[in-house]
């Protein structure tokens, strides 16, 4: 048996899966709020005391750069240390796995319908893939063809967090914005869930659009603003133009940033947008708008229209990477 979970700053997902059924079939699932515990620790002892399993193994995927076997979690007071969570949990063998490298290391393992593909391109069967996932944070990885193994192995990377390239007029005006109140203005600050009111703020206070009296009440009420946002935005509601203008912007830097590391890792095996944004603005993404910024890489825009490009639509794929990665799949 294994335990198996996806560890986020938001969410914690554990799961017990058996060799049987495989990485696919969980014998039992919960998902639990992170900050309302202390550590990962423990949510994994509250959830092994609910089943009946008997675990031999755990493999997680968490939020974070896991150097040594131990990962300080990424916008979560977190240090998760694997051997300290195997002595806690008394199990032979406890793994831990960077969560984008968990959600690349999904990838290989998803069926057809578990995708919408914004460009079909033309997959090389063993080139690289390159992997972006904005959620609360955003996240990218990647995988190389391994040949003598004839298998897809996963690399982690904190690429989110390098710095915002802005590409217009307006861009250049918003990091200056940002630079005034943050040290480093990373890609993570611009394109993710907590980007995004970054975005709408800047553009609000700009004077770019005037924010409705029915918005701000909603924004008042709400404690994430960002889905307030994407929502309004995508339903056109009236007057909302800072919404509009504040998703179009998203999209356009997603579109660069996917495109950045497509160049860096030469991902000719297809790019693979995770994240539980994407799947949830695909009418916006299906536009023309960020296939043309994501194409815009000059001398090789060919290149880039070759290459194959995908949403994500399984909200599981990180934990389907980590099961399958516990059990060397």
């Amino acid at each position: 048996m294994l335990l198996a979970g996806d560890i986020g700053a938001t969410k914690t997902t554990l799961a017990v899966f058996s060799e049987e059924k495989g990485p696919r079939e969980p014998i039992v699932q919960e998902t639990y709020p992170s900050r309302e515990y202390s550590s990962l620790g423990a949510i994994a002892e509250q959830f092994l005391a609910q089943t009946d399993a008997e675990v031999e193994q755990a493999s997680f995927g968490v939020a974070g750069p896991v150097i040594e076997n131990r990962v300080e979690v990424t916008n979560l007071p977190w240090m998760v240390d694997a051997e300290e969570l195997r002595q806690r949990l008394d199990l032979p063998s406890v793994q831990l796995l960077n969560d984008l490298a968990a959600i690349a290391n999904g990838v290989p393992f998803l069926e057809p319908d578990e995708l919408q593909t914004l460009q079909e391109g033309t997959r090389d069967s063993t080139g690289a893939i390159a992997v972006v996932a904005p959620g609360t944070g955003l996240g990218e990885a990647f995988l190389t063809w391994d040949a003598d193994d004839r298998r897809y192995r996963p690399h982690a990377s904190e690429g989110g967090h390098t710095d915002f390239g802005p590409l217009t007029p307006r861009q250049i005006q918003l990091l200056r914005y940002l630079w005034a109140q943050h040290e480093h203005v990373s890609y993570e600050l611009v394109c993710s869930g907590m980007g995004i009111p970054n975005l709408y703020t800047y553009f609000r206070s700009g004077g770019y659009a005037e924010e409705p009296a029915w918005l701000g009440e909603r924004l008042a009420e709400a404690e994430d603003a960002t889905p307030v946002i994407v929502q309004a935005a995508l339903e056109d509601a009236p007057g909302c133009e800072l919404c509009r203008l504040t998703l179009d912007t998203f999209v356009s830097i997603l579109g660069a940033e996917a495109g950045n590391l497509a160049l860096k890792v030469m991902a000719t095996g297809g790019v693979y947008l995770g994240g539980g944004i994407p799947p949830r603005i695909l009418p916006v993404l299906k536009q023309p708008q960020f296939l043309e910024v994501f194409h815009s890489k000059g001398r090789h825009r060919d290149l880039m229209e070759r290459m194959p490009v995908h949403v994500v639509l399984n909200p599981e794929i990180a934990l389907l990477g980590v099961a399958c990665y516990g059990f060397g799949l």
